[in-house]
């Protein structure tokens, strides 16, 4: 066994550039999808808690779906069926159309997990508030809004840091999307050198150079925030 091959990390340093524009195209991706995705999440869960039933079959139906649909099968959907079937575009740039599609894909899909930590976040939120809000003659849209939101988002950070985590290791599966990131840099990698110990090292150490600081973050601001009863 060529032991000098298997732990060669010359590879990633030849590849530091590339490395670099892979793991900035996921840091891209994981932002607005972040951001995309809590919109998406909060309007869902206003529909499950909606008075109107018809709201209410509508985001349980969009969250069942999606959560137990593979977040590949989504991806695809976007890039053969919005792209490929529907001639959906974004933009005429192929880049920055796969950029859009991938984040589309995986905005919606992880906006069902969103959806489902905030409603069990509105279920910690006491009763009484909830009527408070109602005797003061606030409708449902504004006790939802200024009451009951601001305390289930509270109640729920730390398992929504968690949905956070687990959305930036799904960004290595956007190559489905045709989008190119560190996955497929990795992919490539492999191809060139072998799948040598030292390349799965680095690839490893860059993603928790991700997740690690995301968690933290969330712990701390759980802590910070936490709703005392």
């Amino acid at each position: 066994m060529n032991w000098d091959v298997l732990l060669d990390f010359s590879p990633l340093a030849d590849n530091g550039d590339k490395l670099l524009s892979a793991f900035w195209a996921n840091i891209r991706i994981s932002v607005t999808v972040g951001i995309l995705s809590l919109l998406i999440g909060t309007l869902i869960t206003a529909m499950r808690v909606s008075p109107v039933r018809v709201l209410r079959i509508a985001g349980a139906f969009y969250v069942n779906t999606l959560r137990n649909t593979p977040l590949t099968l989504v991806l695809l959907f976007c890039s053969l069926g919005l792209s490929d079937t529907l001639k959906f575009r974004i933009s005429n740039t192929s880049t920055v159309n796969f950029f859009w599609l991938a984040v589309i894909g995986m905005s919606f899909y992880t906006a069902a997990f969103v959806a489902e930590s905030l409603r069990a976040g509105i279920n910690t939120v006491p009763m009484g508030q909830a009527e408070a809000a109602r005797a003061i003659g606030l409708t449902f849209t504004q006790s939802l809004r200024m009451v009951i939101m601001p305390q289930a988002f509270r109640a729920v950070i730390a398992p929504l840091g968690s949905v956070m985590i687990a959305m930036i290791k799904n960004t290595t599966v956007v190559l489905v999307a045709s989008y190119y990131e560190a996955a497929s840099l990795m992919k490539d990698m492999f191809e060139q050198y072998g799948a040598t110990l030292p390349i799965f090292i680095g690839f490893a150490v860059g993603f928790m150079c991700l997740t690690l600081p995301t968690g933290f973050f969330f712990n701390w601001l759980a802590k910070r925030l936490a709703v005392a009863r």
